[in-house]
Formats: C-alpha cells, sequence, structure tokens
C-alpha cells in the first residue's frame, strides 16, 4: 500500500478543538534547529482516510498484554485509533527513542501529563494521522503512559516504522535535561522490552540515527550514546 508523504512546517501551531475549547496541538519531536545545527524532523507517515486499509489488517486493536505499572491509555483519553489508517505492527525488531521537542515539560502532576498527551494525539491525528505516534510515553515524574497500541505500526519515524517501538521522553533536550526519574525508567522500560521481544541493544536508537533530525535532543543523545555502552545502564539492566 502506497505512503503519502505530508509537508510540515515547523513552528505553525495547530489548532485543534477539544472539547468546548481549542488547544494548541503539539507537534512532537520538533526540536532547536538553531540550537542543534541539524535539519528538521523527518515526520513520519500514515495512510489517508480516503485509501482502503490492508485486507491482513485488523478491523480493531488486538488485545495486549500491557506492561507492569504502564498508565492505560483510557486514563489519558477517550479517543480510538483510527484503525483503517495504521498498519498492523508485525514483529517487533527494534526501538526509537525520542523526545517530545515542543516547548519545555517539567510538571509530575498526572492531570497535567494527561492534558499534554492528549493535545499531542490531537495533533497528530489532524495531520490525518491514526492516532498518537508513539507507543510509549515517559514523564518528568518516571511513569511510563501507553501511546499507540503495539499492535499498530506507530508513526516516529519516516519510512522506518514496520517493526519499530517507538518510546518518547516528554520534554525537550535541545533546552532541558531529562529528569533522573526519566533516565532510570528509560533504561529499565526499555531493557524490558528488549527481553519480550528479543531486540539487541544493537538495535536501539535514536531517532537521529535513522533520519536527520534533532530529535531526541542533545541533552537526551548524549546519555542514550552512554547509556548503551557495554556499561552502560541500559545494556546492563
Amino acid at each position: 500500500m502506497a505512503t503519502f508523504e505530508r509537508r510540515i512546517f515547523l513552528g505553525m501551531g495547530l489548532r485543534v478543538g477539544l472539547g468546548a475549547s481549542a488547544v494548541l496541538a503539539l507537534a512532537g519531536c520538533e526540536s532547536s534547529q538553531e540550537a542543534s545545527k541539524l535539519p528538521g524532523p523527518a515526520w513520519p507517515t500514515d495512510r489517508r482516510a480516503s485509501q482502503p486499509s490492508r485486507s491482513t489488517a485488523p478491523s480493531t486493536p488486538r488485545p495486549s498484554g500491557l506492561p507492569q505499572n504502564v498508565v492505560a491509555r483510557t486514563q489519558w483519553t477517550r479517543a480510538k485509533p483510527i484503525v483503517a489508517l495504521a498498519d498492523p505492527m508485525g514483529r517487533v525488531t527494534r526501538i526509537t527513542i525520542h523526545h517530545e521537542g515542543s516547548t519545555p515539560f517539567y510538571s509530575t502532576a498526572q492531570g497535567d501529563v494527561s492534558r499534554r498527551l492528549e493535545s499531542i494525539r490531537a495533533g497528530h491525528v489532524s495531520k490525518g494521522w491514526a492516532d498518537i505516534g508513539y507507543h510509549y510515553v515517559i514523564d518528568p515524574s518516571g511513569r511510563v503512559w501507553q501511546g499507540r497500541p503495539t499492535s499498530l505500526q506507530g508513526a516516529h519515524v519516516k519510512d522506518e516504522n514496520p517493526g519499530n517501538l517507538g518510546i518518547m521522553v516528554l520534554g525537550n533536550f535541545e533546552t532541558q535535561r531529562p529528569t533522573q526519574a526519566q533516565l532510570s525508567t528509560l533504561d529499565q522500560f526499555v531493557a524490558s522490552q528488549m527481553r519480550q521481544y528479543g531486540v539487541s541493544v544493537r538495535n536501539v536508537y535514536t531517532h537521529r540515527e535513522l533520519r536527520p533530525t534533532a530529535c531526541p535532543g542533545r541533552s537526551l543523545q548524549a546519555y542514550m550514546q552512554q547509556t548503551r555502552t557495554s556499561t552502560g545502564r541500559m545494556a546492563r539492566a
């Protein structure tokens, strides 16, 4: 099935209606290009609604067990993925780490995180995507939140989504640093997903390692380079 690229204009706010109020839709994985001196993020592609879904795609997301201590998506949104716009995930063979890349985010309050995730989801859907692009999100307190169901391909790395589990760390790590709670959870959670799917640390990437982009920001990129080494915490978790 053919896919269509969409032009994303960095810096433009997309306004979407959420209930009775309008909020600024967040365009995840955006980063400060002046700071990074890297080209803008290469946006992934979901299929247009006018296209029929593949015959192999499930009519609804396949039920799957949620990892322990992960906050279910029902805790932050009532919306369901638009399954006709997504492909089935298939076997997970790699994992990619992102930052949100919008305005810095520091809050550890569950309500603030819920609203932020819903804004990101609404912004992604307004682009014609099936759902929020990431499978999991790690907030500043170290909680892990369920994003797009893992039965469906994500929309987080252009042309690299099949079999690719997308994990986003909430914040903009061009201009802020991940919290210690985020880093500790990132190491442990990614390691648990590596074990679950049989993914080697060699197949754990950051966004910029697959496409030309500043994501996941300079601070998180530096940490990922260290934690994946033979003596790093992710590799040893």
